[in-house]
């Protein structure tokens, strides 16, 4: 028999992308496998349109508005296969991802070897996708694996992951007091958690470049507060594998990172991320701004010249996307 795979999407106000996520779960051509659907409090037609697809193969629940985080929770505990595929509501999976996966995990003797996989980047029309490698599309070991993206700045999208059962709870569950980079948190443990991360390079996912809550949201209080606890916590989970000097500077590096999203305005966040590049044995440099960036702050001051230059990139971002939109509707 082979081993099923639980399909688990998490769903916000996705009216208009859940059909599409749901369905690009059902052309799997890995035939022994379920969809969990969690509807996180969504105040759309979201949870309406999930319904649609519900048959013995998916479930379809819904829950209070909690978060990313707890509608993972959710979906994880209502999962009966032997892997674990996550997909958020607003990206997609090629109809092979997870058989490629399954196939390179028939080749392994351990259940504790994570796959990964390339995901290409897209507005509304996939197969204008773009993947661009990086160095994290490869085989590594976890330290490496963790060092290489807290030093880069490189990220996985959660759909290009395939997580054995003994390995996702091994890694424990997501952490529901973070709201910004849960997956960033999560996925760091999972890593950790590992033997080894396999590359599998023929499986393929494609994640869903600024949607409107991509590009609507703004670093409140709270998300500020979940960037540095997740902050803290990943590097944590990276000096636990290995706490030398080059772990320490991927730390550093990540902090720095950091460090644009909280300057100038936002002190006391500024004053926990220092903090903790201070126990590091670094420090902290302030953040190169671009001569457009400079010019808006010497115009309209620090923090009014910040919020112009981001609304400015949206407005850039969302032309992209609307022309990407009419483009696709002009195809169909």
């Amino acid at each position: 028999m082979s081993d099923r795979v639980s399909i688990l999407i998490s769903a916000y106000n996705a009216e208009k992308w859940i059909k599409p996520a749901i369905e690009s779960a059902l052309r799997q051509t890995w035939a022994d496998r379920e969809v969990v659907v969690v509807d996180d409090g969504s105040t759309d037609r979201t949870l309406d349109i999930a319904r649609t697809f519900e048959t013995d193969s998916v479930k379809v629940v819904t829950q209070d508005n909690r978060g990313a985080a707890a509608a993972r929770n959710r979906s994880l505990k209502l999962a009966s296969g032997d892997f674990i595929q996550w997909l958020d509501a607003d990206d997609l999976l090629a109809p092979d991802k997870i058989a490629g996966q399954m196939k390179a995990a028939a080749g392994e003797r351990s259940k504790l070897v994570l796959y990964s996989s390339p995901h290409g980047l897209f507005y509304h029309r996939p197969h204008k996708a773009r993947f661009v490698p990086n160095a994290l599309w490869q085989d590594l070991s976890p330290a490496d694996w963790l060092i290489i993206a807290m030093a880069k700045s490189l990220w996985m999208n959660p759909a290009g992951w395939l997580v054995s059962r003994m390995l996702t709870e091994k890694a424990g569950p997501w952490n529901e007091r973070l709201s910004i980079d849960d997956d960033g948190e999560y996925f760091a443990r999972v890593v950790a958690a590992s033997e080894k991360v396999r590359f599998v390079r023929e499986s393929r996912c494609y994640y869903r470049q600024a949607s409107f809550q991509q590009l609507s949201r703004d670093m409140t209080e709270r998300a500020g507060k979940s960037l540095v606890l997740s902050a803290k916590l990943r590097i944590q989970t990276l000096l636990s594998l290995e706490n030398s000097e080059r772990g320490r500077s991927a730390a550093l590096a990540h902090l720095q990172a950091r460090l644009p999203a909280f300057y100038p305005e936002k002190a006391e966040m500024l004053r926990h991320i220092n903090a903790m590049a201070s126990e590091l044995g670094g420090n902290l440099t302030m953040p190169r701004f671009n001569w457009r960036l400079k010019l808006l702050q010497r115009l309209f001051g620090p923090e009014w010249g910040r919020r112009v230059m981001i609304c400015f990139r949206r407005l850039r971002m969302g032309t992209a996307v609307k022309w990407d939109e009419w483009m696709a509707k002009l195809g169909r």
